[in-house]
């Protein structure tokens, strides 16, 4: 039973999939979580899937940016585009090495890809993500996670949008909570992947990560929520159980 409190301490949208993502001190929240997460991804031409960083670990040290309705981009270089510039698609593939593409989500959800053997890349497996966003799962539009649960690992590597002050959230998956002015029903832990291991500006490579998350929390880490009510959640609003 949740007994806790829970107060939120960072709020992170990341504009495109699986590039660097900005802080924002209040968010709005649709249906489809915070306003621009996930709102773009890159797509690669070849093999018709959703680049990220399980496959292309490079995309981690990009970061992204909204510009009103558009994004910027700045490269690992410190090259910078905008998605309305009409050389962005080169450029981002001549920096990935491949063809691709910079596309908002729409209706159609995209089609992601793991490597089940995390510790050598090997046996990749895909699915179909949800519409809306470019997110993993149709029981996910928003993830939480306490310090408490990260331990000592930098926040980074598990891409959460919200941060949380405090202890206990893995006991509120199947309540439903208000946090500011919205309402939502918590779905589910988080499975966590390859992604998690990944490189970023100042962090190396780390296979421990998974490893101990895979050995002592069941390879979940974080809780992932549908929104029932929109709104907003600022900086500070605390967790409140229905």
């Amino acid at each position: 039973m949740y007994m806790s409190g829970l107060r939120v301490s960072e709020i992170w949208r990341y504009p495109i999939k699986s590039i660097g993502g900005e802080r924002v001190s209040v968010a709005t929240i649709t249906e489809l979580g915070v306003i621009g997460d996930r709102g773009w991804g890159i797509f690669d031409i070849e093999t018709d899937t959703v680049l990220t960083a399980r496959r292309t670990p490079e995309m981690l040290f990009a970061s992204a940016t909204l510009i009103g309705a558009d994004v910027s981009v700045t490269l690992p270089d410190g090259a910078q585009l905008s998605s309305v510039d009409d050389t962005c698609n080169e450029q981002l593939s001549a920096w990935l090495d491949r063809p691709v593409e910079l596309r908002a989500a729409g209706a159609e959800g995209g089609t992601y890809e793991v490597p089940l053997d995390f510790e050598n890349d090997e046996n990749w497996v895909s699915w179909q993500g949800p519409g809306g966003a470019w997110h993993d799962s149709e029981a996910s539009r928003i993830s939480l996670v306490s310090r408490d649960t990260l331990r000592d690992w930098d926040q980074r590597r598990f891409r959460a949008n919200i941060i949380l002050d405090g202890t206990g959230e893995d006991d509120l998956v199947g309540v439903h909570i208000n946090l500011g002015t919205t309402e939502l029903a918590v779905m589910k832990p988080i499975d966590r992947c390859v992604i998690v291991t990944r490189p970023q500006p100042g962090l190396e490579r780390n296979l421990d990560v998974l490893r101990t998350i895979n050995a002592e929390r069941a390879a979940t880490l974080s809780i992932g929520a549908l929104v029932a009510t929109g709104g907003t959640i600022s900086e500070g609003d605390i967790v409140s159980p229905i």
